[in-house]
């Protein structure tokens, strides 16, 4: 009877400890995400985070449609002018404090007044926010803005707790989603746990969520093999053909909304003071140095659709008339003679990762042929993202996610006073264009405008285009019900891990 018990004791520890095991579901990242504050984050693996950690007002479907999130329904004006949005009931912060329309109002008004909030340009429409009762939010636009719910969609949507506004929230963020921050070690981990009081708590099935960034792809792929982690985001090309044959895992792919680039700095402090920062025919032969087609194949292995403009083939403003083939080397050199160069000097700064670094390594080669005398700076990911906030780049990487509406690929990056407009471009014409297009609700009118934009930007270069992001995930395939959205981000609504 003795031996009886102490195997059924066993049975039972051993259980229990698979539950535990199940209970935690982690999670690796490509890069260690910038500052925890919606308001004034950057970086795109932020954006994972947050889709687990902070509510917005309103969510996208895996076919783009906006759907509720802490907003259960809004109006929009005759004018265009007066959005008015009614908040679930019951929702509430991680502090346990309600999310109510006089909160919402507060992280509005901080999200496109504080100094060194991102988001300004996202919500530069937005003039002035009211509460007239606590489930009632109403935002007056100086102008109609098509592209206004999208962006609330995303992290100017994102709620933190107003309590928190003063207390380092980057470091320490009390926000509105399925899960509550517990702890953070840079370029280790970020520890999330359940909030038990979430609206929608019995559709998420984990105790507690981990994110682990691991920098190389083949390290980051091999932890998923070895079951060390559940969930990879960004498996390199040459990984793809290791998990698709992997029994155990399954490879999660999806067409993104954004795009690779790099912008040049041509305005942004004393690194400007260079070639490639002062003469557009420089950026031009730059740009025909590279040939995207050869990225694709060497680097992307066919998955890097190659990119002359910031709007994605699914768009309605993407633009034919910007696409080429190959390279042109030669026109390039004769560019930079037209310029008074036999050669230029450059240093391109980039994300530390292994993609990035075969990516910027073939530019370096392809460069070199034109007229180029390219060096590379590898920056760890977040301070890649200081460097170029503070202007410490002549070139620099700068990738984005997408979004929805084509302003969002768009706006921020090359408006005069765009948020993260990191070298500085600015071009009158191009700022009418910009908000005539944002405030246009007729999709043919905006596609005209949009190419008189990119007309604007071929011209004078201050971005250049690589690829089209694809989100590839790597999944073993005892989580079930995991899905991959256009815009990247992991959702883990619905979301379970089965025993074996």
């Amino acid at each position: 009877m003795r031996k009886f018990c102490l195997a059924m004791a066993m049975a039972g520890m051993l259980a229990s400890g698979a539950a535990i095991a199940q209970s935690t579901l982690r999670i690796g990242l490509q890069d260690d995400p910038d500052v925890l504050d919606p308001a004034r984050a950057r970086t795109f693996v932020g954006r994972i985070v947050f889709a687990s950690l902070c509510d917005k007002l309103v969510d996208i479907t895996p076919d783009l449609k906006i759907v509720p999130q802490l907003a259960v329904s809004w109006s929009t004006s005759a004018d265009g002018k007066t959005l008015t949005m009614k908040l679930r009931k019951g929702a509430v912060y991680h502090d346990g404090t309600p999310i109510d329309a006089a909160s919402v109002k507060a992280n509005l008004d901080r999200a496109r007044t504080l100094p060194d909030s991102n988001r300004k340009s996202e919500l530069v429409t937005l003039a002035s926010v009211d509460a007239p009762d606590a489930e009632t939010v109403v935002l007056h636009l100086t102008e109609p803005d098509a592209s206004l719910l999208s962006q609330l969609s995303d992290r100017a949507g994102m709620m933190i707790s107003p309590a928190s506004f003063d207390k380092d929230p980057g470091s320490k963020p009390v926000c509105s989603g399925p899960y509550r921050f517990k702890e953070r070690v840079q370029n280790d981990r970020i520890v999330l746990e359940k909030f038990a009081q979430y609206w929608d708590a019995a559709d998420f099935h984990f105790d507690r969520v981990v994110f682990t960034p691991i920098p190389d792809a083949t390290v980051r792929v091999n932890n998923l093999r070895a079951g060390d982690l559940n969930i990879i985001e960004r498996v390199a090309p040459s990984d793809a053909k290791a998990v698709k044959e992997d029994p155990t895992l399954r490879l999660a792919p999806v067409t993104g909304l954004g795009y690779q680039s790099f912008s040049v700095n041509v305005a942004n402090g004393a690194r400007a003071d260079n070639p490639l920062g002062k003469d557009k025919r420089v950026r031009e032969a730059l740009d025909l140095a590279i040939d995207r087609d050869a990225i694709n194949e060497v680097v992307g292995e066919g998955m890097f659709q190659p990119a002359y403009q910031p709007f994605p083939p699914a768009s309605f403003a993407y633009d034919k008339r910007f696409e080429r083939k190959g390279r042109d080397p030669k026109k390039a050199r004769e560019l930079l003679k037209q310029a008074g160069y036999d050669r230029v000097k450059l240093e391109i700064t980039f994300g530390n990762n292994t993609t990035m670094q075969q990516v910027y390594e073939l530019i370096q080669a392809m460069g070199s042929e034109a007229g180029f005398d390219i060096s590379l700076r590898p920056l760890e990911f977040a301070a890649l993202q200081s460097a170029l906030a503070r202007g410490d780049f002549e070139a620099g990487q700068s990738g984005w996610s997408g979004r929805v509406d084509p302003s969002g690929n768009i706006y921020q990056y090359m408006a005069t006073k765009g948020s993260l407009n990191d070298g500085k471009f600015s071009n009158a014409e191009a700022d009418k264009l910009l908000n005539e297009a944002r405030g246009e609700a007729d999709q043919a009118k905006r596609k005209v405008l949009y190419g008189k934009i990119m007309d604007i930007m071929h011209a004078e270069d201050p971005i250049i285009y690589l690829f089209y992001l694809p989100w590839t995930f790597g999944v073993q395939k005892k989580v079930q019900g995991f899905v991959p959205y256009p815009d990247g981000l992991i959702r883990l609504k619905g979301v379970t891990m089965a025993a074996k």
